[in-house]
């Protein structure tokens, strides 16, 4: 009979134990996000009189996370932007395009103060800028390296779904336009992005609490 009560016991320390490092493990590995809004580039990378407008619209970001661990992982993504003249500039269009490998770390358990259902996470990482101005400027391309650092302010709406709020800035890496004219109507500049997503679980998630 004591046998018994000792099983019993055992049994129970055991699934407690299983279910406590179940939950110390219970984290989304893999991650999708899509996401839209806005840019704006400094000034000063672009070649005088050129000036783009303070807020262009689109930006596009998409991307795939990868965490290693609850709060630490890595993502690689793709953002798309498009600017356009200001009203005091000549006319031209170009898009921009990055690519970056960035380390991500999830602060969403460091910070008490967040609601229940909400997260915050930083990411930041190394990448290249791609710059195709439209128009009459088109051969004057230019690419550089940067790098990006942001934070996302996530909000769960549904198990394996979250809405959240991506503020970025890119930091540019790039030469002086020599001679002046290949900067006609292009960009070697940084730049700042305010985007709204979604970012769903792919694999790895039991609650996605």
């Amino acid at each position: 009979m004591r046998l018994q009560n000792h099983f019993k016991c055992f049994a129970i320390i055991f699934l407690l134990s299983l279910t406590t490092l179940f939950a110390q493990e219970d984290y989304s590995v893999l991650k999708g996000q899509i996401a839209f809004g806005i840019n704006s580039p400094a000034q000063d990378g672009f070649v005088r009189p050129f000036e783009a407008k303070g807020t262009n619209f689109p930006t596009i970001n998409f991307g795939v996370q990868y965490m290693f661990k609850a709060q630490f992982g890595a993502k690689l993504d793709l953002g798309y932007n498009r600017m356009a003249n200001g009203s005091d500039s000549p006319e031209f269009k170009l898009n921009y395009t990055r690519v970056n490998a960035q380390l991500v770390y999830d602060l969403t358990t460091k910070t008490t103060f967040l609601p229940q259902g909400t997260g915050f996470v930083l990411h930041a990482g190394p990448g290249f800028s791609m710059i195709k101005p439209l128009g009459d400027y088109g051969a004057n391309k230019t690419s550089f390296l940067n790098a990006m650092a942001g934070f996302e302010f996530h909000y769960k709406v549904a198990r394996t779904t979250s809405v959240y709020l991506d503020t970025s800035y890119v930091f540019a890496f790039g030469s002086e336009f020599d001679p002046i004219t290949e900067g006609y109507g292009s960009f070697n500049g940084n730049m700042l992005t305010v985007t709204l997503g979604l970012s769903v679980s792919l694999s790895g998630c039991r609650t996605c609490n």
